[in-house]
C-alpha cells in the first residue's frame, strides 16, 4: 500500500523449489503434509526443502496468536477494521476491497501465509451467534463483498480463505448439525454467494464447514468440495477443514478435502497410511491433496517483500473511514441529526466509554488502539458535554441510582444521545441468541430518558439485530453495529455530520422473533435442522408477506435527499442486462446514495419471491446534481436451479425491473422482454399429462393420438376429449396411462409420442 513506511522488506515465507512434486515424498510424508503441525502451521518436509506455512484467523483483522496450540489467548496487535455486519451495510466491494488490502499487508508484515476470511453465510436467522461475522441475508451481496476482500487480501501476496462452506447457518450443535434443505434452496440461497466470491474473488483457500448437509459432513462431501466447488466452479485452490471439522480423515481425503487442521499429533496421519496401505483410499487421491498443499506453499513463497513496519497511523485512519461509512441512519425525525457542533450534550451508557466493536470467539482482534464515542464527542464539540453511564456491562452496581443519575443529565441537555446494545456475553460464535431484546435495564433506562426529554439520539452497539421498543418514539436511531476500533470516532463524525451516512441494513430487522422466516425451523432438535422456508430468506420471506418490518433490507438514511429518475435496461453482452437510471441529490450536502435493483418476474413457471435483489452500486453525489448511475445484472444472476435437470435455467418472460433505495422503498421501474434458455427437463413417463399437454410440442402430438384413437375405439377416445376427466387426471403420470381404465393405450404408444415430443424439443431421451 502506499501509505506503508519503512526501508527494507518484512520477513518472506521461504520459497518451495517448483520441482518439488508428490511422487518425491514418502506415503507418510504426502500423509503428515495434508494435516497441520500445530494449530496454525503447516508441516515443514526438511528432506525436499518444504517449508511451513503459517494461517491466521480473521476476517476483519489478523489475530496471529502468539503460541502454537489451539486458543482464544493474545495475539499480535494488528488493526481491528468493522467487522462484516458492518461492512457488509456499506453495499461497497470496493471499500471491501480497500480494507482486504490493509489486512494483506499486515499479514505479510507478520509472514502469514493465508488469512482465515471472509466468513459469507447467509443469516437465516438473526439469532445465529456468529452473525456478526457474516455480511447479509441476501447472496448476492454476502458474495460480492467477499469477492471483494477476497481480492484485497490477495493483491499483496497472502491467501484468502473463503469460509464456512456450506449451510454453516447457527451455533447450536454446529458441530455436528444435519440441514435437511431442498436442492433448489441451497443452489439458490446458500450456495449462491460461495459461488460468486469463487468465480469472481479467485480465492486461494477455502474451508469446509463442521455441520452435515442431508446426513453428509461437509468435510467428507465429495458432491460439495469436488463436483460443485471444482468441476462446476472451477476453484483452483486448497480445500482445509474448519478446526476439529474432520470426523473420518480419509473419506475426507476422497472428498476433496486437502489439509485437516489443527494438528493431530500423528493420529490421523497413521489412518491415511494404513488406509492406502491397505488399498481402502487410492494414493492418487492423496497425492492430489498434497499437491495442493505443495500448491499453496509455493504461493506463499512467490509474495513480495512486505513493508518493513506497519503505518499504524494509516491503517487506523483508514480503520475511521470504513467504520464512517458503515453508520445506518435509521431514523432521523425533523432532522434531529446532525448535532450542532456547540450544542449541550448528555451523553447516556456505559457503550458511549467501553465500546464493542467487534464479536467475541475466534474472530477478536487485539487492536493497535482503540476510540472510544465519548472523548471523540468531546473532541469535535464546543459545547458543555456531560456524561452518565446509566447502566453497567457487567450488571454490577446500583441500577436504580445509575439510572437516576441518567434521567436527571438528559433533562439538564439539549439533547441526550443513548448508547445501548448487547454486552459481550449476548452473542458470541459457540452459542445462538435466545430472543432480539435489549436487555430489561437498557430498555427501562430507554423509556425513562424518553419521558426526561424529546430530543433523544439511540446509538446501537450490537453484533446482530435488535429490538428497539419505543422505537416510534425515539426521534432519531443510529445503527452503529461494531464498527471496529475507530467506530468511536466514526460514530462521532456522523453524529456531527462531519461524515453524512450512507450505509444501508444488510438484514431486515423484525417487529418480533415470530415474524422471522426460520421461527419453529431454529436451530432443529436431535442433530437435525429443517430449512422449512426455503427460497424466503430475510426480506424475501416479509415481502412475500407484505408482513410490516421494523425496518426493510436495504433501508438507511441521509443528511441529504435523492431523487430517481426513469429507470431503463437494455441488453448486455453475455445476455443480461444494465440497468440505468439518473439519480439526482436534491439535498445541500454531498452524499451518498446506494442504488438497488429489484427484480422479478411475474406468472413464473416456478414459485420466486416477489422481488429479489439483482445489483446494486454505492455512488457518490454532489448536491444538486445528477448521477448516470449504471447497475450490471448478469444473465447468469437471473437463473434459477432446475431441479429436473439439475442444471440452472433462464426462464423467459416479460420481467419487471424495480430500482429503489430498499426492497421497500422502490423508486422507478422498468419493464424486459428477456429470452429464455431453450434447454428443458425431457419428457417421461413420469410427467404429468398436464405437463405434457401444456407442451407445446407434445399437445399436437397427443391430438393426433387422441384422433386416432377416435377412429378405432370411440368410447375410449370420448373418454379422452371430455374435459372434467381430463382434470381430474391431469396430475396422472402418462407413464401409467396404458392399461388404465381399459384405455386402448400402450407402451409403445407413449414412449414413441414422448421420444417424438423431446426430439422436437431438442431435449435429450432419458432413459
Amino acid at each position: 500500500m502506499s501509505d506503508e513506511n519503512g526501508t527494507g522488506p518484512g520477513p518472506v515465507t521461504d520459497r518451495l523449489d517448483a520441482a518439488v512434486r508428490p511422487a518425491d515424498l514418502t506415503l507418510a510424508e504426502k500423509a503428515g503434509l495434508t494435516s497441520g503441525a500445530d494449530a496454525w502451521r503447516t508441516k515443514a518436509v526438511d528432506r525436499v526443502g518444504v517449508p511451513a506455512i503459517m494461517v491466521t484467523d480473521g476476517p476483519h483483522g489478523l489475530r496471529k496468536e502468539a503460541g502454537t496450540g489451539p486458543g482464544l489467548g493474545p495475539s499480535v496487535p494488528a488493526t481491528c477494521f468493522p467487522p462484516a455486519v458492518a461492512l457488509g451495510a456499506s453495499f461497497d466491494p470496493v471499500l471491501a476491497e480497500r480494507v482486504g488490502e490493509a489486512i494483506g499487508t499486515e499479514a505479510a508484515i507478520e509472514d502469514v501465509a493465508v488469512v482465515l476470511g471472509p466468513g459469507i453465510n447467509i443469516k437465516r436467522s438473526p439469532l445465529c451467534g456468529r452473525n456478526f461475522e457474516y455480511f447479509s441475508e441476501d447472496p448476492l451481496l454476502s458474495g460480492l463483498m467477499g469477492a471483494g476482500l477476497v481480492r484485497g487480501i490477495q493483491s499483496r501476496g497472502v491467501g484468502a480463505c473463503v469460509k464456512h462452506f456450506a449451510a454453516n447457518n447457527q451455533e447450536t450443535d454446529r458441530m455436528r448439525v444435519s440441514v435437511d434443505v431442498d436442492a433448489r434452496t441451497l443452489r439458490e440461497i446458500y450456495l449462491r454467494g460461495f459461488e460468486i466470491a469463487v468465480r469472481e474473488g479467485r480465492p486461494w483457500t477455502l474451508m469446509c464447514s463442521y455441520n452435515r448437509i442431508e446426513g453428509v459432513y461437509s468435510a467428507q462431501n465429495r458432491w460439495l468440495l469436488t463436483e460443485v466447488l471444482r468441476e462446476e466452479w472451477g476453484f483452483d485452490g486448497l480445500v482445509v477443514s474448519d478446526w476439529g471439522a474432520v470426523a473420518d480423515r480419509v473419506a475426507s481425503i476422497a472428498a476433496g478435502l486437502d489439509l485437516e487442521m489443527p494438528a493431530t499429533g500423528g493420529y490421523t496421519d497413521g489412518q491415511v497410511v494404513r488406509a492406502v496401505a491397505a488399498g481402502d483410499l487410492a494414493e492418487a487421491d492423496l497425492d492430489t491433496a498434497a499437491g495442493r498443499v505443495l500448491e499453496l506453499v509455493r504461493r506463499a513463497g512467490q509474495r513480495p517483500p512486505a513493508p518493513a513496519q506497519l503505518n499504524v497511523d494509516a491503517h487506523h485512519d483508514l480503520a475511521r473511514e470504513v467504520a464512517g461509512r458503515c453508520v445506518v441512519l435509521l431514523q432521523n425525525t425533523d432532522e434531529l441529526l446532525p448535532l450542532a457542533t456547540d450544542a449541550r450534550l448528555a451523553v447516556i451508557g456505559a457503550f458511549a466509554q467501553q465500546p464493542r466493536y467487534q464479536g467475541a470467539g475466534s474472530s477478536r482482534i487485539d487492536p493497535t488502539r482503540l476510540e472510544d464515542a465519548l472523548t471523540e464527542i468531546r473532541a469535535l464539540g464546543t459545547g458543555e458535554v456531560t456524561y452518565a453511564p446509566g447502566f453497567t456491562l457487567d450488571g454490577a452496581g446500583d441500577v436504580t441510582a445509575l439510572r437516576a443519575e441518567a434521567v436527571r443529565v438528559a433533562a439538564g441537555a439539549e439533547v441526550a444521545v443513548l448508547f445501548l446494545g448487547l454486552p459481550p456475553e449476548a452473542e458470541s460464535e459457540g452459542f445462538d441468541r435466545e430472543h432480539l431484546d435489549l436487555p430489561a435495564e437498557q430498555v427501562a433506562l430507554l423509556a425513562e430518558v424518553l419521558a426526561a426529554t424529546e430530543n433523544v439520539v439511540l446509538v446501537l452497539s450490537h453484533g446482530g439485530v435488535v429490538h428497539v421498543p419505543q422505537a416510534e418514539q425515539v426521534p432519531a436511531i443510529v445503527d452503529a453495529s461494531l464498527l471496529g476500533q475507530a467506530g468511536g470516532g466514526a460514530t462521532a463524525d456522523v453524529l456531527f455530520g462531519r461524515v453524512n451516512p450512507s450505509a444501508r441494513l444488510s438484514e431486515t430487522v423484525p417487529l418480533r422473533l415470530a415474524d422471522t422466516p426460520a421461527f419453529g425451523n431454529f436451530p432443529g432438535e436431535n442433530g437435525q435442522v429443517r430449512y422449512g422456508e426455503g427460497q424466503l430468506v430475510g426480506y424475501r420471506w416479509y415481502d412475500a408477506r407484505t408482513m410490516p418490518v421494523a425496518f426493510p433490507f436495504g433501508h438507511g438514511l441521509s443528511y441529504t435527499t435523492f431523487s430517481y429518475g426513469q429507470a431503463s435496461v437494455v441488453t448486455a453482452d453475455d445476455g443480461g442486462w444494465q440497468v440505468r437510471v439518473p439519480v439526482t441529490n436534491t439535498g445541500g450536502r454531498l452524499g451518498r446514495e446506494v442504488v438497488q435493483v429489484y427484480v422479478s418476474l411475474p406468472g413464473s413457471a416456478v414459485s420466486r419471491p416477489p422481488r429479489e435483489l439483482k445489483g446494486f452500486a454505492s455512488v457518490e453525489i454532489p448536491p444538486g446534481q445528477t448521477a448516470e448511475v449504471e447497475v450490471a445484472v448478469p444473465r447468469s444472476a437471473l437463473a434459477v436451479w432446475d431441479v429436473r435437470t439439475g442444471s440452472w435455467w433462464v426462464e423467459g418472460g416479460q420481467y419487471l425491473v424495480q430500482v429503489g433505495a430498499s426492497s421497500r422503498d422502490l423508486r422507478t421501474s422498468a419493464t424486459v422482454e428477456l429470452p429464455g434458455d431453450g434447454l428443458q427437463a425431457p419428457l417421461t413417463r413420469e410427467s404429468s399429462l398436464a405437463e405434457v399437454l401444456a407442451d407445446r410440442h407434445a399437445a399436437p402430438l397427443v391430438a393426433q393420438a387422441v384422433q386416432q384413437l377416435a377412429d378405432q375405439v370411440p368410447a375410449a377416445a370420448g373418454l379422452l376429449q371430455d374435459e372434467e376427466m381430463m382434470t381430474l387426471m391431469s396430475s396422472f403420470p402418462v407413464g401409467r396411462l396404458p392399461g388404465y381404465g381399459g384405455l386402448p393405450i400402450t407402451e409403445q404408444l407413449v414412449d414413441d409420442l414422448l421420444s417424438a415430443a423431446n426430439a422436437a424439443r431438442g431435449t435429450p431421451e432419458v432413459g
